[in-house]
């Protein structure tokens, strides 16, 4: 087996009736072959030859538009590149957040009231952010996607609400690591609005509970936390229903989420991935189409010139 399926098929195996797995990054350091979009081999004994630059991204967006335009049952499947549009800060980059603090593991919070005040106070101190983020070019173009009957679904990565906020349907909606959008109760699931339990904690400095004395925390996924069965449930159905996954902004590194383009692509749906930056894979050759750059500067105009 490939090492790039590897993941793929303990997420089969989950699916098939094994424990849904917590959130993990990808524990298999291997290299990333990028693939060169500055050169090419005219055979197998001739010298690299340059070519034009602007040639060969008018090309490969060419061929984008091309399987926009022929896709009916699209699933599209977005991270952080795309939040940093609407001023969400990155979690994991040179200048992501968790370069200057750590997160919190699921079972540090259920079993420590100074790791649930850490937790608390962490999700204060982005909660601005998040509150008043708005929908950029990337998610507008999805929501014009699925107007014109193409979208089959949006299986995000992001916990900002902005799909939802831009207008994508919750029956094609799947936030796979939750919402800051909402608060829910560690025992009895209740959820609630966020932002009287902000203030209660800018006030006290006391994580809040829930009326039936259980945890409240923001319904998103932590570290070690199981994702929720019914969402990978409706990714996993999404994927093996797709004609075409486009993954957007993600480097593709966090499991189980990063094997939903992968179950996608190994049914025989073409793979575009678009991001800045490597991503973990890069290199597999299911991907039919690699774009490197701003997701905003390069899905909505391919939208745009899809759609009639």
């Amino acid at each position: 087996m490939r090492p790039g399926l590897a993941p793929l098929a303990a997420f089969l195996h989950l699916l098939s009736g094994g424990q849904f797995g917590a959130i993990k990054f990808q524990n298999e350091a291997r290299p990333i072959h990028r693939r060169s979009t500055t050169t090419r081999q005219t055979d197998p004994g001739a010298s690299r030859q340059p070519l034009n630059q602007n040639y060969l991204m008018e090309k490969d967006t060419e061929k984008l538009v091309g399987l926009l335009r022929a896709s009916n049952r699209m699933l599209v499947f977005t991270g952080a590149g795309v939040s940093t549009g609407s001023g969400i800060p990155d979690f994991r980059g040179p200048e992501g957040v968790w370069r200057r603090r750590a997160p919190v593991y699921y079972h540090d919070f259920m079993r420590s009231e100074a790791a649930r005040r850490e937790h608390w106070d962490f999700k204060l101190e982005g909660w601005p952010a998040f509150r008043d983020a708005r929908p950029n070019a990337t998610h507008a173009a999805v929501v014009r996607l699925e107007q014109a009957g193409k979208l089959l679904a949006v299986v995000t990565q992001n916990i900002d609400g902005l799909h939802a906020r831009a207008g994508t349907s919750p029956e094609r909606l799947v936030e796979l690591h939750g919402t800051n959008s909402l608060v829910e109760c560690q025992t009895c699931g209740k959820r609630s609005a966020p932002e009287p339990h902000f203030e209660y904690f800018r006030k006290t400095r006391r994580p809040p509970l829930c009326e039936c004395g259980g945890f409240l925390k923001p319904a998103t996924i932590s570290f070690g936390q199981n994702l929720r069965n019914e969402d990978l449930a409706r990714a996993q159905q999404a994927a093996t229903a797709a004609d075409l996954v486009v993954a957007l902004g993600s480097t593709l590194s966090v499991y189980p989420a990063a094997n939903i383009p992968l179950l996608a692509a190994a049914r025989g749906a073409p793979l575009v991935i678009i991001n800045r930056g490597p991503t973990e894979q890069d290199d597999l050759p299911e991907v039919t189409l690699r774009l490197e750059g701003d997701v905003a500067e390069l899905f909505p105009p391919a939208v745009a010139q899809a759609l009639p």
